[in-house]
């Protein structure tokens, strides 16, 4: 098991030979461009207005360049684009951690930390239930739904992808569930507030904790103050470290059922492969909490970050068929908005449930 670790330990997958392919340099130059492109679009009022990030602008402008002129420049390009989709994405992962520090996070005590562990494993538990029994979707789908409503939204989905190997259609599928249903959490629960009977902390401890992305808990916790803004941004990056943890659980997951496959007639064993780049995020977490670095740095990498990750969607939207994704149907929006309803309305009941045992 050890050396199978140890063979799994493949943080950045760095291939140099692959510096001197033009379809490298020629891929990059592209994802690149439409990642400018997308980060300018997103500093319109219009989009600031609906909080579309430039990660969720990068994979829609992804898939209308990827399904009309791509495929004419596909194989010219088809390394830069695919190191953007893989290496970039881990890089960007990583460098997420640069956004939270330990004392934000125990800044919502005991009571935040065991709201976002139940409402984490109850909405992905859920999720595999619903996905698999009831909308018969295939495994990876699910998974990704679920990933994407559990933790961080499209930040959770990318960073799954590579641990189940998804492919790049069903990827796009989930982000665009996490867009939807997120969406409409961002405008739905201030209207709701009026009529919940909670204070502005614990309205806070409610976005944080069931809204999707972080942008979209920002502009609901703000709808209502700056305290529940505060106090909703800091559940909300609780809940985001815990995607590190998730996702080598969700290794170790996959590693059994593969090797339970392979145990029926065969003494292979499946390696257990530890996804370094979640635990590199940790290590970057803690870095960030030491307040070794200046702001001013810090605040270049959260910007380096974001670029990155506009850049991966980017070249996750080229690799994404329109056709796939329509072949996929209606089924993963209804299990998404499923989790939708648990997250607001089980969400709620969790969220006053909890409260009262502290």
């Amino acid at each position: 098991m050890l050396s199978a670790i140890k063979s799994g330990f493949q943080p950045l997958g760095i291939n140099t030979k692959q510096y001197s392919d033009t379809r490298w340099w020629l891929g990059m130059l592209l994802v690149v461009i439409l990642a400018g492109a997308s980060v300018a679009l997103s500093k319109l009022q219009i989009m600031q207005t609906a909080q579309f990030s430039s990660l969720t602008i990068g994979i829609v402008l992804g898939i209308i360049v990827g399904n009309s002129v791509f495929s004419r420049i596909a194989t010219r390009t088809d390394v830069g684009v695919d190191y953007a989709k893989s290496i970039l994405l881990k890089a960007g992962v990583v460098l997420f951690g640069f956004r939270i520090t330990f004392t934000q996070v125990a800044g919502v005590g005991w009571h935040g930390l065991l709201t976002d562990v139940v409402m984490l494993l109850g909405t992905f538990i859920l999720a595999v239930q619903l996905g698999k029994r009831v909308f018969k979707l295939d495994e990876q789908t699910t998974i990704l739904i679920g990933a994407g409503s559990s933790i961080c939204g499209a930040a959770a989905v990318m960073a799954t992808e590579p641990v189940i190997k998804a492919q790049a259609h069903k990827v796009s599928v989930a982000v665009a569930t996490v867009v939807v249903f997120g969406t409409l959490s961002m405008f739905a629960y201030p209207i709701m507030f009026e009529f919940m009977g909670l204070s502005e902390h614990a309205y806070g401890i409610f976005v944080g904790s069931t809204i999707h992305e972080v942008a979209q808990v920002v502009a609901a916790g703000t709808a209502v103050s700056a305290n529940a803004a505060d106090t909703a941004v800091i559940e909300k990056m609780l809940r985001v470290m815990m995607l590190a943890p998730f996702l080598v659980g969700l290794s170790f997951w996959q590693s059994k059922k593969h090797a339970n496959i392979h145990a029926q007639g065969s003494e292979h064993k499946s390696g257990i492969t530890i996804p370094w780049f979640a635990v590199l995020f940790i290590v970057a977490s803690g870095v960030h909490s030491l307040s070794v670095i200046p702001q001013g740095v810090t605040n270049a990498i959260v910007w380096f970050d974001n670029i990155l990750l506009t850049i991966a969607m980017v070249a996750l939207g080229l690799r994404t068929h329109v056709g796939a994704i329509r072949q996929a149907g209606i089924k993963p929006l209804l299990l998404a908005g499923c989790l939708f309803l648990f997250l607001t309305l089980g969400g709620f009941a969790i969220n006053v449930g909890i409260a009262q045992l502290f």
